[in-house]
């Protein structure tokens, strides 16, 4: 499905789509992922204005994969959080 990228910030976010699941990563400058989450259908902006308002993830850039349905998206997020263990997912 589509994939898209944009800045950390509140402009970014209001540019995410919100007609499908999707599972977002928040990353370094390096490329590194720092978060890995899921937001619903209409809710991808709204997730990642959540975690600036608390500051509890700091990031650059927040990449974003579409999926046909929240049960794909978890899924995938599972997948992504064994394969590269981010800092700021909760361990266990």
């Amino acid at each position: 499905m589509a994939k898209k990228t944009v800045n950390y910030n509140q402009a970014g976010a209001s540019k995410l789509p919100q007609d499908k699941p999707v599972v977002y990563r928040i990353k370094t400058n390096a490329g590194q992922t720092n978060y890995v989450g899921v937001a619903k259908r209409g809710r991808a902006q709204e997730r990642i204005q959540e975690h600036l308002a608390a500051g509890d993830v700091p990031g650059a850039k927040v990449e974003v994969e579409q999926k046909p349905s929240i049960q794909d998206a978890r899924k995938t997020e599972a997948l992504a959080i064994a394969r590269s263990k981010p800092k700021y997912n909760k361990q266990g």
